[in-house]
């Protein structure tokens, strides 16, 4: 172990990737996301109705976290246009005579218009559009409903007979900082750790030091090993304690240095990033071979992991896929230790899943490259 710290600090190749890159990086990920919503979205109004109400509503939307209100426009050809060079990001339309027709309780057809290319806006845009207007025109109805002498209570109960509550949890805000920060930087960390010690083992005949290995490990490829993977497991540590101490207090919403179960899901999952590595060393003695075969596994570790979208809603065979990489099990335990704030007892599962790569990996690499560590081979080498 200590014979691997030394390499690590003296190899470019170690300290670069595993010591100056990961905080370099993480920085990067989490100013991207440093406007933490979206918000004042730019929005354009065609008003036909011209009224009294529909500047109400022009107001009342303006309010909203997400619109901000930045053109009128007189026609849908020029609605369509703004649309499609990316002035603004969506448009409400009032239709003529909209305030007789809401007085009469006739029906109404307000249309927002959302650009969809842009996903998350497009759904925050219609969610506050749709329920100012929807508010709006319930209240110009209890207003007249009073007016007659109706009692408040019960016009509300007539207006609105059914009212919601949401209760939304972990995320209020849709802070894109916050929830996807932390996610990004597990992502990364896996992909350092797994490119990184993919050289272990078959970087010792690069730089021609199985000799000392042999005499450091005592001819133990257990001991090689296992040792090379405390010391890296030191270096994640120390990468954990840059992340949590700095990365997610100023970026992600909280420090969490002292989380007992985040440090033990963080710790198998480079622990299983470790183990595969080491498996992929001793299997490829070709460096270039072994780090292909290192991009190639973690890649599209995001996309299969369910950060941003469901495993259920993939096909099956991508479901089986996911189920291969660390970051799957360790995504679905971040969830629930690092937003719902859960004991460890709720993520035994995915505890036990990280831990299978490690009781695989580890012994498969170390009865691998006991086949490499052998007298007659070293004094080749």
């Amino acid at each position: 172990m200590i014979r691997e710290w030394k390499r690590i600090v003296t190899f470019p190749v170690y300290y670069i990737a595993m010591l100056a890159l990961p905080p370099v990086l993480c920085l990067l990920y989490a100013g991207i996301y440093n406007k933490h919503f979206a918000e004042d979205l730019p929005v354009a109004i065609w008003d036909e109705a011209n009224s009294p109400l529909s500047r109400q509503f022009t107001f009342m939307l303006e309010q909203t976290e997400s619109i901000h209100i930045t053109q009128q426009v007189q026609s849908e050809g020029e609605l369509q246009a703004m649309l499609h060079n990316g002035t603004v990001m969506g448009a409400v339309h009032f239709p003529r005579r909209m305030d007789e027709h809401i007085k009469s309780r006739q029906p109404v057809y307000i249309t927002i218009y959302t650009n969809v290319s842009y996903l998350v806006p497009a759904k925050l845009l219609y969610k506050d559009a749709a329920q100012v207007l929807l508010t709006a025109a319930a209240g110009v109805q209890l207003q007249k409903l009073i007016k007659t002498g109706m009692p408040a209570g019960k016009a509300m109960a007539l207006v609105m007979p059914v009212q919601l509550q949401s209760f939304t949890l972990y995320n209020p805000r849709y802070d894109y900082q916050q929830y996807l920060v932390p996610g990004v930087i597990a992502v990364a960390m896996q992909m350092m750790m797994i490119m990184v010690v993919a050289l272990a083992l078959n970087y010792e005949h690069k730089t021609g030091s199985l000799g000392t290995l042999y005499e450091a490990s005592n001819g133990s490829a257990s001991n090689a090993v296992i040792g090379k993977a405390l010391a890296y497991l030191g270096v994640a540590w120390l990468d954990y304690i840059i992340i949590t101490l700095i990365i997610y207090p100023l970026f992600a919403s909280g420090a969490q240095l002292f989380s007992w179960a985040l440090f033990t899901i963080f710790t198998l999952l480079m622990l299983a990033c470790i183990s595969v590595g080491m498996m992929v060393s001793a299997i490829f003695k070709d460096l270039l071979l072994a780090c292909d075969v290192g991009i190639f596994y973690t890649s599209p570790a995001f996309v299969f992991s369910g950060f941003t979208f469901p495993r259920w809603g993939m096909p099956w065979y991508d479901q089986y896929y996911a189920m291969i990489m660390p970051l799957t099990p360790f995504v679905d335990a971040f969830f629930k230790v690092y937003f719902m704030d859960l004991p460890l007892r709720y993520v035994r599962p995915e505890m036990a899943h990280m831990l299978l790569f490690t009781v695989v990996g580890l012994p498969v690499a170390i009865l691998l490259f006991q086949r490499t560590l052998q007298p007659s081979t070293v004094q080749h080498a």
